[in-house]
């Protein structure tokens, strides 16, 4: 079977992305792009690439969930004991990658990633639907399991553990916040001579604003 990858392509023409065009602010800047990502009704929106590295260096990325953006960073949630609890507890720097292809955008977010406190980690999970409370409990994610029955017996067994009181959050369960140092927006142009502006934080606190070539 023959496949013509290399025959696969889009020419992006939709809009530009001018120095004039940005909020001096790259939070700012986000929150005006998330508006758009929300107004247009994409599905998932808040997906987005995690890329973390081991100790050695060995690189890894998976798709998880944005929950939260502020001055303080980008949130997410997940199992301290998984492959990246591990990779950001050896090595805590990671990069994020949204998406947006229907915009023909794109936000690159790299930076320093620490754990968010006991009290947020609590409140977001109990927000979650029970199902999800009782998965986190569930799942000892990233480990080789010998079949899909390990996960079903052990929701068994947390349900049971929990049918009369609320489903707590598990100690190795929570947030972690990538706190950026340089954050790219990238915005599609045509004969791939994309628009990307970069911000990268200074000593004082500033962004310095940037253009980088295509």
């Amino acid at each position: 079977m023959s496949y013509n990858i290399a025959d696969i392509r889009k020419d992006y023409q939709m809009q530009s992305l001018l120095e004039t065009d940005v909020a001096q602010d790259p939070f700012d800047q986000f929150a005006n792009w998330w508006d758009d990502a929300m107004k247009s009704e994409l599905d998932e929106i808040n997906a987005m690439t995690l890329a973390t590295a081991s100790a050695t260096g060995m690189p890894a990325a998976r798709i998880v969930l944005l929950k939260s953006f502020s001055a303080d960073g980008f949130v997410f949630f997940t199992n301290y004991n998984s492959q990246k609890g591990i990779e950001l507890q050896e090595n805590p720097f990671a990069s994020l990658v949204f998406f947006w292809k229907e915009l023909e955008r794109q936000v690159r977010i790299t930076g320093r990633v620490e754990k968010v406190s006991a009290a947020e980690s609590d409140a977001y999970f109990h927000s979650r639907p029970e199902g999800s409370r009782i998965g986190a409990w569930a799942s000892p994610q990233s480990s080789v399991i010998a079949s899909r029955e390990v996960i079903e017996t052990n929701i068994t067994m947390i349900e049971q553990q929990f049918t009369e009181g609320e489903i707590s959050r598990p100690p190795h369960w929570g947030g972690y916040v990538v706190i950026p140092e340089v954050i790219e927006f990238w915005q599609g142009r045509p004969s791939r001579l994309h628009d990307r502006i970069q911000y990268s934080k200074m000593a004082a606190g500033s962004w310095k604003v940037e253009r980088l070539a295509p």
